[in-house]
């Protein structure tokens, strides 16, 4: 089992993730990937097996608006080989998550548009990295916009409009408030996508009660047999929330504490939910664990030197 992490490295002091200059400082892939090796040689001192890459890896390579930047990858092909030789030997497995603004079944034309171009040339990333399935462009179904089936439908049919490129390496994940591993499952049925399972959306929206072990086993049972699968973890945020509010009435804001909402990600990741996660996966396929927790690479390490008090493999 492989163990990662998504984007920020904190630690660390210095690494960065992406070239985050703005669009008049003419950002690139090419800083990008010098950080990238950074971060992987950091990965590689850890222990640390699977990674996330920035979804801005490659500033502004899709934005409508800015043609300037359109042809990075190509400018970058000696580089890509390079940094993807280093994760191969390091035995990292990397994947992309594109942000909640990517978005393959908006019923508007031009944001379906930017999500096919988004998902494409992430995808052609990891191909020209040399990355083998196991690589994937992680992705959620999207809005309902007040209609489910069709919210559904929709996506199949902006999936059927993807380059090749992009439905090798596309996959869907089950989230919170929309689309759960049921209907995920109705998307593979017709796509042959693969599913990312969520542990802790799964908790949040299950509309189906469907038990841990069988929405588990139903996700993994999408990747083909010579793929392993991977699923994200995460644990509820408990603690209290401090929102500032302004007064209506004094224009004045003040601070007031809040109950924890439980979609949210903790900081860290509570070993023994997470050894209580694992007692539900007995007989089931192998699989890597992407673990999403505001700490990072610090709550990875955390949960691995507890996992291995309790006696546990990491």
């Amino acid at each position: 089992m492989r163990f990662g992490f998504a984007v920020k490295v904190l630690g660390e002091p210095g690494l960065k993730s992406n070239d985050a200059r703005r669009w008049q400082s003419n950002p690139h892939l090419g800083v990008s990937l010098n950080y990238l090796q950074d971060i992987i040689r950091y990965l590689e001192k850890k222990k640390i097996r699977m990674y996330r890459m920035s979804s801005d890896l490659a500033p502004y390579i899709t934005h409508p608006e800015m043609p300037q930047f359109r042809n990075q990858i190509d400018e970058c092909l000696d580089e890509l080989a390079y940094v993807g030789r280093m994760a191969r030997a390091a035995d990292i497995r990397l994947s992309f998550h594109p942000s909640q603004y990517i978005v393959l079944n908006s019923p508007e034309e031009r944001v379906a548009d930017l999500a096919i171009a988004d998902y494409h040339a992430e995808a052609r990333i990891l191909d020209e990295m040399g990355q083998g399935p196991e690589a994937v462009v992680v992705t959620h179904v999207g809005g309902v916009y007040n209609d489910k089936s069709a919210g559904m439908e929709r996506f199949i049919k902006n999936y059927n409009r993807l380059s090749d490129t992009a439905r090798r390496r596309l996959v869907i994940e089950n989230d919170e408030t929309n689309y759960s591993v049921e209907d995920c499952l109705y998307i593979h049925s017709r796509t042959g996508i693969r599913i990312v399972f969520d542990y802790l959306h799964h908790m949040n929206l299950n509309p189906a009660k469907w038990s841990l072990s069988y929405a588990l086993g139903a996700a993994l049972a999408t990747w083909p047999a010579d793929v392993t699968p991977k699923i994200h973890f995460s644990s509820p945020r408990t603690e209290l929330r401090e929102v500032k509010r302004k007064n209506p009435i004094t224009g004045k804001s003040r601070a007031e504490l809040l109950p924890p909402l439980l979609d949210q990600h903790s900081d860290y990741i509570n070993p023994y939910e997470f050894a209580f996660f694992m007692e539900h996966t007995e007989g089931l396929r192998e699989f890597d664990v992407m673990i999403e927790a505001k700490g990072k690479d610090l709550a990875l390490l955390r949960l691995k030197e507890n996992l291995s008090k309790m006696g546990l493999p990491t």
